[in-house]
């Protein structure tokens, strides 16, 4: 399990980066991040429902509800037009700082 600060770091990119795959609802969102992550990130409901709130207000990301055959309505959520944009630019973000990341750890590995 990882530290929750790094996961709470992380959210935001997690959710807009499955969105823009396709609409999802809450629990297939929890169940698509443990399922590639080899169950390594288990996102709880209370991390997970005030970024997709916080992500709606925002207006990255839009919801709406779809009747089920059998069970209760689900809300999904999809990505927007301005979450697309926030998402390239977390991406670039995120790329720019693994790489400073893993720099400043292998140095640091080297000479300690």
């Amino acid at each position: 399990m990882f530290n929750r600060e790094l996961v709470k770091g992380s959210t935001v990119i997690l959710l807009l980066t499955l969105l823009n795959e396709r609409p999802m609802y809450g629990y297939e969102l929890v169940k698509e991040m443990e399922q590639r992550s080899g169950n390594e990130l288990q996102m709880k409901e209370g991390t997970l429902y005030p970024s997709l709130h916080k992500l709606e207000r925002q207006g990255y990301i839009s919801s709406y509800w779809e009747k089920q055959s059998k069970g209760p309505d689900r809300k999904y959520y999809r990505i927007t037009d301005e979450g697309q944009a926030v998402l390239l630019e977390r991406m670039e973000e995120w790329s720019l700082f693994s790489t400073m990341m893993d720099r400043m750890l292998k140095r640091g590995g080297q000479n300690g």
